[in-house]
């Protein structure tokens, strides 16, 4: 069925689903039971993105199911560029490698747009940039069959893969750790637990002249994690590497909206909600978006523990 348009499941109940714009083809789900709307948000994108367009927001909700990843930050902005200047220049003039673990669902083709605007703005030299990630090669290609999901023009698409290298094969891969050329990778996973990435890191993740670069949200217990606070050495496939690299983080990337976009995706809800049950995020984000929500619009606002049942009656 197509987003927006409400489909009937029985006599009782319909649904629709609404561009949210966190990853290509996402949604929101409104769900129409006996006349009660209940509104599960899934990841909600950025009002801002450089792919996406701005998500569609609720108009009624008597019952809403609301992510809150970043229910307790907000993102910086102009990060992006700044840093990424930076460590293209450092790296070619250490003649090392950038390696950008990445989503390879979004985040890698906005990364991979990011890197040619700067290119085309003669604001980083012309460094080679590898794309290693099989996932996102295919998400690639869902770019150029639904065009009306984003904001990339035909030339800016072809534009772009014209410019980066695209590995298609694992020899490739190999070919690319041996190059000695001053180089930026991206690769998956996002949060370095697993994909292609760890090759690269394997080789290289010992090597002063390597510079890692996370570009998203990292969880507890994932290896971009410990990167982040610091580690000493990682463990990949069974082996202990030292962490010489130097690791950089940034968070103006993220596909998720922050506190304040949270809000904002809420502000178009007409009713008082009769609940509004907080997802999708870790205990001090769900904490601080329920004081938020409860501040704003003394909303009743809820956080479920695992496997609680609610009773709910329409």
């Amino acid at each position: 069925m197509e987003k927006d348009e409400w489909d009937t499941f029985s006599e009782d109940i319909k649904y629709r689903f609404r561009y949210n714009g966190h990853i290509i083809g996402s949604t929101f789900i409104e769900l129409d039971i006996n006349g009660k709307i209940f509104v599960f948000s899934g990841d909600i994108g950025r009002i801002k993105d450089p792919l996406l367009y701005p998500p569609e927001k609720p108009r009624w909700a008597d019952f809403l199911f609301l992510e809150s990843t970043y229910g307790d930050k907000l993102h910086p902005s102009d990060e992006f560029e700044k840093k990424v200047i930076a460590l293209v220049n450092k790296t070619i003039y250490n003649r090392g490698t950038l390696i950008i673990p990445s989503f390879a669902v979004e985040r890698l083709q906005t990364l991979m747009y990011l890197l040619w605007k700067l290119y085309q703005k003669n604001k980083i030299p012309n460094i080679p940039i590898f794309v290693d990630s099989p996932m996102g090669n295919n998400v690639l290609s869902v770019f150029e069959q639904f065009p009306d999901w984003h904001q990339l023009s035909k030339k800016e698409y072809y534009g772009m893969n014209s410019h980066i290298h695209i590995i298609t094969s694992y020899r490739e891969t190999w070919e690319t750790i041996d190059n000695p050329q001053p180089k930026i990778v991206i690769a998956g996973s996002g949060m370095v637990t697993g994909g292609r990435v760890l090759t690269y890191l394997k080789q290289l993740i010992d090597e002063y002249t390597t510079t890692i670069l996370l570009a998203g949200y990292q969880a507890e217990g994932t290896r971009g994690r410990k990167l982040l606070e610091g580690a000493q050495e990682i463990k990949i496939y069974g082996k202990y590497y030292p962490v010489n690299a130097e690791v950089h983080h940034i968070e103006s990337l993220s596909a998720h909206a922050d506190q304040e976009e949270l809000l904002d995706w809420t502000n178009n809800i007409r009713n008082i909600p009769e609940k509004v049950f907080l997802i999708h995020g870790e205990s001090d984000a769900l904490n601080t978006l329920k004081s938020k929500i409860e501040n704003e619009y003394n909303w009743y606002t809820f956080i479920p523990e695992l496997n609680e049942i609610y009773n709910i009656t329409v």
